[in-house]
């Protein structure tokens, strides 16, 4: 058995009937665990399922067919698991989505910040009791893009500003996930589950293909074709790469017990940005989360 074999654990993956979910899913089952994917498309959750059994050797993969950026996803997602499982031992909030305009879900909500940050938290909080269960558990949660920059209370929905010259709603809301999950990892001290953030490798992902050119800010856009059109797709097409900082996070023995870690795209443990560190920032985003899951959650206690 190697440091990090997964035998006998449970795993889920958002956004992971493709891309660098996929993959993700793909390396944890290899290790031996049971995977739960999870996308929109049923059909495709049903193929990614029979090429990770495939790759895996064992059918202990299971797709559940849910749109976690609205509330009711993630409620019928949580009760799929719960009936299937009695213990969760990775939960990897993969999911990604880059529209280029300002859209609402279903429960009125700023897609971005439904995917990015509230789906993370409410998943999280949701799935608690089964994670409490397994010995040490833990959450994954990945940012992306160019995070680092500040978080704007006023503007945590891009009511304000959504894109501009350099400014994109996109990597504000990645930045407001390593804050979101720096009060989480607070907020689980003293519990066997840790909650940290990673930042994948790049990559030629279905969402990237699909990013049009107007979804980056202004200033990027006249270089934006030729990365998306020759650089990535000529060396960023190898997904193993981009997914290996989620499944170090998952199953390294180097971070038995860490919380409220950022990891980077090379597997190395790197400070948070400040603004992700601030503590009014942190308290934003973390009381709209409470706001916005309440219909599920029926409010959470501060961290």
């Amino acid at each position: 058995m190697t440091p990090n074999d997964r035998s006998g654990s449970v795993a889920l993956v958002t956004g992971g009937t493709g891309g660098i979910g996929k993959e993700t899913a793909r390396a944890l089952a290899e290790r031996g665990a049971s995977v739960v994917v999870v996308g929109i498309d049923r059909e495709r959750g049903l193929r990614a399922v029979q090429d990770i059994k495939d790759s895996a050797g064992h059918d202990r993969v299971h797709a559940v067919s849910a749109d976690v950026t609205t509330l009711d996803g993630l409620r019928r997602l949580a009760g799929a698991v719960r009936e299937w499982h009695d213990r969760l031992d990775v939960l990897v909030n993969n999911v990604g989505v880059n529209p280029p305009a300002r859209t609402l879900t279903a429960d009125g909500v700023e897609r971005m910040f439904a995917a990015h940050v509230l789906a993370p938290f409410t998943l999280a909080h949701l799935l608690l009791p089964l994670l409490e269960r397994a010995p040490a558990a833990r959450v994954v949660n990945l940012t992306g893009g160019i995070p680092g920059g500040p978080i704007d209370p006023g503007n945590l929905l891009g009511e304000r500003r959504y894109l501009g010259w350099t400014f994109s709603h996109y990597n504000h809301t990645k930045t407001m996930t390593m804050a979101m999950t720096h009060r989480l990892a607070a907020r689980l001290r003293g519990s066997a589950v840790t909650a940290n953030v990673v930042y994948p490798g790049h990559g030629h992902t279905p969402m990237n293909r699909a990013t049009p050119v107007r979804a980056f800010p202004i200033a990027y856009r006249p270089i934006a074709p030729l990365v998306l059109k020759v650089i990535a797709p000529l060396f960023l097409s190898d997904l193993t790469r981009s997914a290996r900082s989620s499944v170090y996070a998952a199953t390294s023995p180097d971070l038995d017990g860490v919380s409220g870690a950022y990891v980077d795209g090379r597997c190395r443990r790197r400070p948070l940005p400040a603004p992700a560190l601030d503590p009014a920032a942190q308290e934003a985003v973390w009381e709209l989360c409470v706001r916005l899951s309440a219909p599920v959650l029926g409010g959470v206690s501060p961290a």
